[in-house]
């Protein structure tokens, strides 16, 4: 049941959405930029909304709640023409540079997404797996999700550029405050 698709021909930074099961998304890419930054585009609400939503979609990001520890929660607000939707949940894992996993609670058929952060000569393999609570909720969740994440990554990368351009010695320039 692996179904691969290719999405963007550039050879770096290509964006991989493979369906591994009945039930679950993968999705990678690799980020020109170290783990450490590319983790903290994923944990700072700040640099979020930078890069979060999907520009073509017509959406904005209204808030970005983020307590990325174990246990703490997140919820986004987006607005899409008169209507507004919340997305939510709690972090069951965070392991700083190298993994998260979260719930989706906006619906009883939410999916367990895990994030793993891989560097390698100060780029970023990163693996995004979701795991829908069954074969149906996964088919709601439809391709569309994973062509919206194709194009928030690659505004990612946009970002990325701008946060290694201000990255010093002594740390990382991320851009807010």
């Amino acid at each position: 049941m692996n179904a691969r698709t290719e999405i963007e021909p550039t050879p770096i930074n290509r964006t991989s959405v493979e369906r591994k099961s009945e039930r679950e998304i993968v999705v990678t890419r690799t980020f020109n930029g170290p783990a450490r930054i590319v983790f903290e585009a994923w944990t700072n609400p700040e640099l979020m909304k930078r890069w979060w939503v999907p520009k073509s979609m017509g959406m904005s990001l209204l808030s970005c709640d983020m307590d990325v520890r174990v246990g703490g929660t997140y919820r986004f607000v987006f607005a899409h023409g008169d209507s507004e939707m919340a997305f939510f949940g709690s972090y069951l894992e965070v392991t700083p540079y190298s993994r998260l996993v979260w719930t989706n609670e906006e619906s009883d058929d939410g999916a367990v997404t895990t994030v793993t952060f891989e560097e390698q000569d100060g780029q970023t393999l990163l693996a995004m797996h979701e795991l829908y609570a069954s074969k149906e909720a996964l088919e709601t969740a439809g391709t569309g999700s994973a062509d919206a994440t194709v194009e928030t990554f690659a505004q990612l990368d946009e970002l990325l550029v701008t946060l290694s351009a201000g990255a010093g010695r002594n740390g990382v320039d991320l851009g807010v405050g």
